[in-house]
């Protein structure tokens, strides 16, 4: 079959979860290879060097790229692993055109905007469905119509379904429907000049979703439909809930499964049932339990989605609701507050991804405070790296043991810079990333929870355990559990008489998916609610 396209676009307002909205959209399409394309405006190459609060969670994938954090969203909707080359930026478009310039390829022509640009963004559409073999290419355009920087992507999408046809193509538009509290009633009129604009971009809508708080009433539905030439029944609702892997579940009530598949002329989708059945437990939980993330991103909880998903799927898995206590580091650094006050009645302690020295004893602290009361605790990335320096403090005896991210000077640095990494000057994309393959130890709480003697995780780092204090760490009773496979660089840790401390220089919580959850944040929140 020709590949069909799909392009989700918004209007009015970003922030409105087009990201969850195109991995909704896609879930419906069971039965087809669907491949998601994000385009985002920035000239960035990829979001690899920008601070979280900037911009939320890098999301890094298999293959070591680090794209926007939507491509989480798409993993953990559609149980696939996505490819660095889905991720168009405004920068990789563009030093693209202009590497082609330098080369030649254009043969003298003056190179504009319009249309070797464009022109380059369709042909990476193209290429990448051709290259995927893929039934259905979704396309989520980032921002919003009328963000200069992304008109190029909207005149492109445009010109494509010239190309390709209207029976290859549609566009779903997700506008904001506001609720003024005083007002009582859902205001369609900001909806309305969101569609003004992209008709302006010509690009006329074929569904248009409304984000609301509650469900669009037929009266908003009836008014979206007349203004923005469209019928009532391709206003679709996406109202405010419980959980956003229920939106696949509501968008299907709402018959946007079957609109999509009569415009693009395919078959019928298989049930949800798995799917139902663990949104279920999200909604109805009979168990609960609190955890505490300590780090120093906290001003934007974005940076750390990719943790909360983990233990939602956990949570839903073992039908246990997992509240969340956002434990800010530096406070406890700075004396700001107490670990007895932050951690009191927490069942569990993550600590997680982080760079720099800020908030750094803090996190110390806090896996000081899991180790002695014997809390469950789950490291990720850094969150290792801390836990290797506190046993080396305070159960080896080394006092000054520390990073030399943190301690740059330190006589025992604990922790060091990757030898390939010392002589590296650029920041974008020169960490330790993607998928590596580590060799699990017999007999340890980690080889019990992969049921494997080999896991494959991914990873973003600089620094690791430095192989000088292998052996008296282990001597002091640290269990390096997992290894790279030439045996120098530390993947897992545990304390075996502990009832669960563990924690890994990977990053596991990218690979979590709803219906397969990932074994070390599934024995956490197990071990959490004994």
């Amino acid at each position: 079959m020709q590949t069909k396209y799909i392009v989700i676009c918004g209007s009015v307002l970003s922030g409105l979860g087009k990201g969850i909205a195109t991995s909704s959209v896609a879930r419906l399409l069971d039965g087809y290879k669907v491949v998601p394309i994000k385009c985002d405006g920035y000239l960035n190459i990829d979001p690899g060097t920008m601070n979280p609060i900037e911009h939320g969670e890098v999301f890094v994938l298999d293959d070591g790229g680090e794209v926007d954090m939507d491509f989480g969203h798409y993993e953990r909707f559609l149980g696939i692993n996505c490819k660095f080359e889905w991720n168009l930026t405004s920068g990789k478009i563009l030093k693209r055109v202009i590497d082609n310039e330098r080369k030649g390829d254009y043969l003298g022509k003056t190179v504009q905007m319009i249309p070797h640009v464009t022109d380059e963004i369709k042909s990476m559409f193209k290429k990448i469905a051709e290259k995927e073999k893929s039934d259905i290419v979704i396309i989520e355009l980032g921002g919003t119509i009328g963000d200069i920087e992304m008109m190029l992507f909207y005149e492109a999408a445009r010109q494509l379904r010239m190309d390709i046809g209207s029976k290859n193509m549609i566009f779903i538009n997700l506008s904001f429907v506001p609720e003024p509290e005083k007002v009582g009633e859902q205001k369609t009129k900001p909806t309305q000049q969101g569609v003004q604009r992209l008709l302006e971009a010509g690009i006329q809508p074929d569904i248009i979703i409304g984000r609301s708080k509650n469900k669009l009433t037929n009266k908003s539905k009836e008014k979206i439909a007349l203004f923005c030439n469209i019928n009532k029944e391709e206003v679709i609702s996406n109202p405010n809930l419980d959980t956003v892997y229920e939106l696949p579940i509501i968008f299907k009530k709402e018959g946007l499964d079957k609109l999509i598949r009569s415009k693009l002329r395919l078959k019928e989708s298989k049930n949800m049932k798995k799917w139902v059945e663990l949104v279920n437990n999200i909604k109805n939980p009979n168990k609960e339990i609190s955890i505490a993330i300590c780090g120093k991103y906290m001003g934007l909880k974005d940076s750390y989605v990719s943790i909360t998903e983990a233990l939602v799927h956990s949570g839903a898995h073992l039908n246990t609701k997992v509240n969340l206590r956002w434990v800010e580091t530096t406070d406890i650094e700075d004396k700001k507050t107490t670990l007895e006050k932050e951690l009191y009645g927490i069942n569990g302690i993550i600590v997680p991804v982080g760079f720099g020295s800020r908030g750094a004893e803090g996190k110390i602290a806090c896996i000081e405070y899991a180790r002695k009361n014997n809390i469950p605790f789950l490291g990720i990335c850094y969150g290792l790296q801390m836990a290797v320096v506190e046993f080396a403090r305070n159960v080896c005896g080394i006092k000054d043991a520390s990073s030399i991210e943190i301690n740059p000077k330190t006589k025992n640095p604990v922790v060091c810079i990757l030898p390939e990494q010392q002589r590296i000057k650029n920041k974008g994309g020169t960490m330790r990333l993607g998928s590596y393959k580590a060799d699990i130890k017999k007999g340890t709480k980690i080889y019990g929870l992969y049921k494997s003697h080999e896991a494959f995780e991914r990873h973003r780092h600089r620094y690791e355990v430095n192989p000088k204090f292998h052996k008296v760490l282990e001597d002091n009773g640290l269990v390096i559990s997992g290894t790279s496979q030439n045996g120098k660089l530390v993947e897992f840790i545990e304390i075996p008489e502990h009832k669960y401390f563990l924690a890994t220089q990977s990053h596991p919580e990218l690979k979590s998916r709803l219906e397969n959850t990932s074994p070390l944040f599934y024995g956490f929140v197990k071990a959490c609610l004994k």
